[in-house]
Formats: C-alpha cells, sequence, structure tokens
C-alpha cells in the first residue's frame, strides 16, 4: 500500500497541491514508482497526519514526523477494515526532531 497526502493525490490521479506532509506527495509520479506493485493507495489529509504525529508523542513515547503519522493513519484505516484477526505492520522512519520548528510539536 502507498500513502500520498489527500491534498496532493497524484498517485491516485488528482492533481497536485499544497499540503503539509514533508516526505511525501512531491506533486509528481517518481520514476521509481511501480503501480502494479501496490495493492491500495490511502489518501491522508495534512490535519490528520499531524494530529497523529502528536498523538504517537504524547501517548505513545513515539517522537515522528508528519509523513510517519500519515502511516500510521493509513495502517489504523486497513486494520479496521480487515478486522481484528489481521496484523497490520507500518515503518516509522523518521524523527520528530526537524519539526520542533514547526506548529507540529509545538503548542
Amino acid at each position: 500500500m502507498a500513502v500520498e497526502p489527500a491534498e496532493s493525490a497524484v498517485l491516485s490521479g488528482g492533481p497536485t497541491g499544497a499540503h503539509r506532509i514533508e516526505g511525501i506527495g512531491i506533486g509528481f509520479i517518481p520514476p521509481p514508482w511501480h503501480p502494479d506493485e501496490v495493492s491500495a493507495i490511502e489518501q491522508v489529509a495534512t490535519e490528520e497526519a499531524v494530529a497523529m504525529a502528536r498523538r504517537l508523542a504524547a501517548d505513545e513515547g513515539v517522537f515522528a514526523g508528519t509523513s510517519s503519522g500519515a502511516n500510521v493513519v493509513a495502517a489504523l484505516r486497513v486494520a479496521e477494515r480487515l478486522g481484528p484477526d489481521a496484523t497490520v505492520v507500518t515503518v516509522i522512519c523518521d524523527s520528530g526532531l526537524r519539526y520542533l520548528s514547526t506548529d507540529v510539536h509545538r503548542r
């Protein structure tokens, strides 16, 4: 599965647009993109990704950025669709350090 910003759903065939999920949603389809290797594309709004990044830090002690927040939102959606017997895995591949100067981890 792939995750992309709802505001810039280019992989899903939508228009490019402004969003605040750093690290994903570059506004064009990258050369290494192989859609036949992806079972689905989940769109996550910036505000959902930011809220999840904050929740991960506050409730789980996982200090990550907005792309990781988007990954977790998408994984939770998949888990809900698949039901309680399913195992869903996602990757949190960044740290929240680069977001300290943004509104993501500042209140």
